[in-house]
């Protein structure tokens, strides 16, 4: 019996911990897509204890309480903190197989050293060592945890609105090392048939300073908006859809139906599908011209519990997957941009791991020159974060594809904990190619396979997005 979750933690053969403690072990962490704050970065927070720091904002951990039975008090409520982290501690042993075990232990050895098992029991041992390591510690603030994680980037998640100012003050920062890019979000202005539409167009008129009449004033905004954001050293955009789109229209249907959004009129699904499809390749294009990377998230069932909904918000741990047909739209819209030689580097990410397949088939149809791979099926997403669902979109990506041009793993996290993540990835990603080897089915070239490893956990990132 292997010990709990050791050194050798998912290396299952020889070539496996070669692979892992030799080259994937050592590569800096290039995190291109993630939710944390700029401002907590360049302020360089410091939290009180560790349920602020693990519990705040994270849903992962939050469903893990409510499928225990917790009450919502314990969790987004006005519970004390020491409380809060004895209902999670005394959740976590049910997480068999779930991976919120692995990242919880994960960063309990990195970050405090802890090599116990985390239970109701232990929880006030956890609580005391993490918070007395929290206020004692240089390196537990926001940035010494980016700093001692060999963090060379990350991509915050940034709104067409936004300022900015606190990736300004971060890029002007001589004692920052670890470069924190926007990333360009503008579901807001895509997404006509939600309730935020109305006044966040309003919001985005304010903004760049004239009233929107047309599509094209729309664009326009989109346009100008993005090019605040290269100016301000963005690499890439990220469209959360719930499904792929793909309508097409004249100007003056498009603006036909903006008009009708904006008076309050309830758009159909055909209109809507419009007006997103021209916004999406609007954006499209204008990304191609910057040499940025446009990711697409689809395929998410968001806020299906309506009472939960309108009592907490969004993004309170609720969506789940949804069954799409995204396919056919997902095809269009490339090709669309492809035939105008205005495809941009693309990464896609399906909410639903039925279309891992589909996936890898169509990234193969829209390569490029500009860099290897330039059409990218992204790392399992969310619910497929886990051991299964990375060895089946890593597997499905090399029976398809080439796995050794993949970019790699990211934390799609608000904490600053998460970066452990990347660690779990990669040592899924050794085992899974070392049992190849040592299976027979690729040499045992430990030079090439090494370089292969160093790049998916780093270099490739590091290329695509050239940073």
């Amino acid at each position: 019996m292997k010990q709990f979750m050791d050194r050798d933690f998912l290396l299952s053969n020889d070539t496996a911990k070669v692979l892992y403690h030799d080259h994937a072990f050592k590569m800096p962490i290039l995190d291109y897509h993630c939710h944390l704050d700029p401002k907590q970065i360049y302020e360089d927070v410091r939290f009180e204890n560790i349920t602020q720091v693990w519990l705040g904002g994270d849903h992962y951990k939050w469903r893990v309480m409510r499928s225990n039975g917790v009450d919502e008090y314990y969790i987004t409520g006005g519970a004390p903190d020491r409380e809060k982290f004895q209902k999670f501690a005394e959740a976590l042993p049910k997480c068999i197989g779930n991976p919120m075990y692995h990242w919880c232990h994960l960063e309990l050895q990195r970050y405090f050293g802890y090599y116990g098992v985390l239970n109701g029991e232990t929880a006030e041992e956890v609580w005391n060592l993490c918070n007395d390591k929290l206020k004692n510690d240089p390196n537990m603030s926001a940035r010494g945890l980016i700093r001692q994680s060999n963090v060379y980037m990350v991509g915050t998640t940034d709104d067409p609105v936004d300022t900015l100012e606190w990736h300004a003050k971060l890029a002007a920062d001589p004692t920052m090392e670890t470069k924190v890019c926007p990333s360009f979000r503008p579901d807001k202005a895509v997404n006509i048939h939600k309730d935020t539409f109305v006044p966040y167009i309003r919001q985005l008129e304010k903004v760049v300073g004239y009233e929107f009449h047309c599509i094209k004033c729309v664009k326009r905004a989109l346009t100008e908006r993005i090019e605040f954001f290269d100016a301000n050293g963005c690499r890439a955009s990220d469209h959360g859809l719930d499904y792929v789109p793909y309508a097409e229209a004249t100007d003056e249907e498009l603006t036909a139906i903006f008009k009708k959004a904006m008076a309050g009129e309830t758009v159909t699904k055909a209109e809507a599908d419009a007006y997103m499809t021209a916004i999406n390749l609007h954006c499209g294009r204008e990304y191609a011209k910057r040499g940025w990377a446009m990711q697409f998230h689809f395929s998410c069932f968001r806020n299906p519990n309506t009472k939960m909904f309108n009592a907490l918000g969004a993004d309170c741990g609720f969506d789940c997957i949804a069954v799409t047909d995204s396919s056919a739209a997902l095809h269009k819209t490339l090709n669309a941009l492809y035939k105008d030689d205005l495809l941009p580097k693309t990464i896609v990410y399906s909410l639903n791991p039925a279309d891992d397949q589909w996936l890898d088939t169509l990234i193969g149809a829209y390569q490029g020159t500009e860099v290897p791979g330039k059409i990218q099926h992204g790392s399992a997403w969310w619910f497929n974060d886990n051991k299964t669902g990375m060895i089946n979109q890593m597997t499905s990506l090399g029976n398809l594809g080439l796995l050794g041009n993949f970019i790699g793993m990211l934390t799609d996290s608000r904490s600053f904990l998460s970066y452990t993540r990347h660690e779990y990835f990669r040592r899924i990603l050794c085992n899974l190619i070392g049992t190849w080897v040592e299976n027979g089915e690729y040499p045992a070239d430990m030079a090439t396979l090494g370089q292969m490893v160093e790049d998916i956990s780093s270099n490739n990132a590091k290329r695509y997005f050239g940073i």
